[in-house]
């Protein structure tokens, strides 16, 4: 139960998310204003490059996105060892003061290869803001404890996600009157100066939760592993760890491609900015809403099952959305996009928590979204790739494909997951 005291420890240290409303309801604010940096970009930059900029080259067009996935997944590999070094919130702090040049970047740069720097520098963001996104999952498990990490990664992705599909909504709105560039960053500017504020006056950190947590962990002999053993255990040792990775990729895959791809594939259809600012707010909008429901399901059902099907209505989503031509049907493979990924995003993040010592769980995480935020330039890439050479529906329906593919390992390879490893 969510609200049921886990122990205590000498001092005031409790697990358990009633006993740590305050701080845990701190860092769901707090990661929509991080989820909020994403939305800024999701409807208007490839706009920005094959509109303002005249980039012919889909590649190309779609290069801040894979800028923005390596340094993402880089920065995540290394943060859940620099939390465990120097504390969660120092690393919080640090992904904000990286956060704060973006908008200005991306809404004032000259040439496109300021868009490309700003998006590396919003990968640091989110991935050492892995510091403000990664650091606010890993504190949220840290408070609650093992029994309601599936509502916790819930709480803390749908407060993201329906700021990523609000911003997504309002910058299509204020582009479709105002112009592509600046006035839709003037939302970032916010975000970004209040997120500072919050993370360094308000935050504290949750170390002492880690430690209360392992205390009681059954398998001390574990927190000992090395960062190349726990990367090894997390990449491919362990089935489970392996079965959400590849998931986690391939869900940023697609992820990745709809964001680059999507802007382009319904402009070319005659569809305005405004109603693709609709159809990008929708899928992270019902993915984030809908993560309050399946991280709570995930803790009682288990992970796998809603992890495999979850990646099976994504495949069906984009093969809609390739297959058909009216803004209508858009919309339902865009509800259904986000259906599926509600289902997957937390509990993954839930299971590979499932799979790991508390001592070593930050950086399983930080290895974990190295894969998945990995997908985020392999789909781009891939993506842009496949449009330039046959058009821009077959590189949805492969990355579809794909996406299928990724459901049907994690049903034959993941086994069903502790959902509470310390005992």
């Amino acid at each position: 139960m969510a609200g049921r005291s886990e122990g205590t420890s000498t001092g005031d240290v409790r697990l358990g998310l009633r006993e740590n409303w305050q701080q845990f309801s701190l860092l769901v604010l707090l990661n929509a204003f991080v989820g909020g940096m994403v939305g800024l970009e999701r409807t208007v930059v490839p706009l920005i490059g094959s509109q303002e900029f005249r980039i012919a080259s889909t590649t190309i067009v779609v290069s801040f996105i894979v800028s923005f996935g390596v340094v993402k997944a880089f920065a995540n590999l290394i943060s859940g060892h620099l939390a465990d070094l120097y504390g969660r919130k120092h690393l919080l702090v640090a992904g904000w003061l990286f956060g704060l040049p973006v908008p200005f970047m991306i809404g004032w740069g000259p040439t496109w290869g300021w868009v490309v720097a700003a998006n590396a520098l919003l990968g640091i963001n989110q991935g050492l803001a892995c510091l403000a996104w990664s650091m606010t999952v890993i504190m949220k498990v840290d408070l609650v404890g093992p029994k309601s990490r599936g509502l916790a990664v819930g709480l803390n992705e749908f407060a993201g996600y329906l700021s990523v599909g609000l911003t997504a909504f309002l910058t299509g709105y204020i582009a479709a009157r105002y112009g592509l560039r600046p006035q839709p960053f003037y939302l970032g500017i916010g975000y970004a100066a209040v997120g500072l504020v919050l993370a360094s006056l308000l935050v504290r950190d949750t170390r002492h939760h880690v430690r209360l947590e392992a205390s009681r962990h059954a398998v001390a002999s574990m927190d000992t592993l090395g960062f190349w053993q726990i990367f090894r255990r997390t990449s491919f040792g362990d089935r489970n760890l392996f079965a959400a990775s590849q998931a986690g990729l391939v869900n940023n895959l697609n992820d990745g491609m709809s964001w680059g791809i999507f802007p382009l594939f319904f402009a070319s259809f005659g569809l305005g900015v405004e109603r693709i600012g609709t159809l990008k707010a929708v899928y992270p909008v019902v993915w984030g809403v809908l993560q309050t429901v399946t991280g709570p399901l995930s803790d009682r059902w288990g992970r796998k099952g809603l992890i495999a099907a979850g990646m099976w209505v994504q495949a069906v989503a984009l093969c809609l959305t390739a297959a058909t031509h009216s803004y209508r049907w858009w919309l339902v493979a865009s509800v259904l996009l986000g259906v599926g990924t509600a289902m997957v995003y937390p509990t993954l993040i839930a299971s590979v928590s499932d799979a790991s010592h508390p001592i070593w769980r930050a950086r399983s995480l930080s290895v974990y979204r190295f894969w998945r935020d990995m997908g985020y330039a392999i789909g781009a890439l891939l993506a842009g790739i496949i449009t330039d050479l046959v058009g821009a529906a077959y590189a949805i329906a492969a990355i579809g494909a794909l996406t299928f593919a990724s459901g049907t390992i994690v049903a034959l390879v993941m086994d069903r997951p502790r959902q509470n490893p310390s005992s």
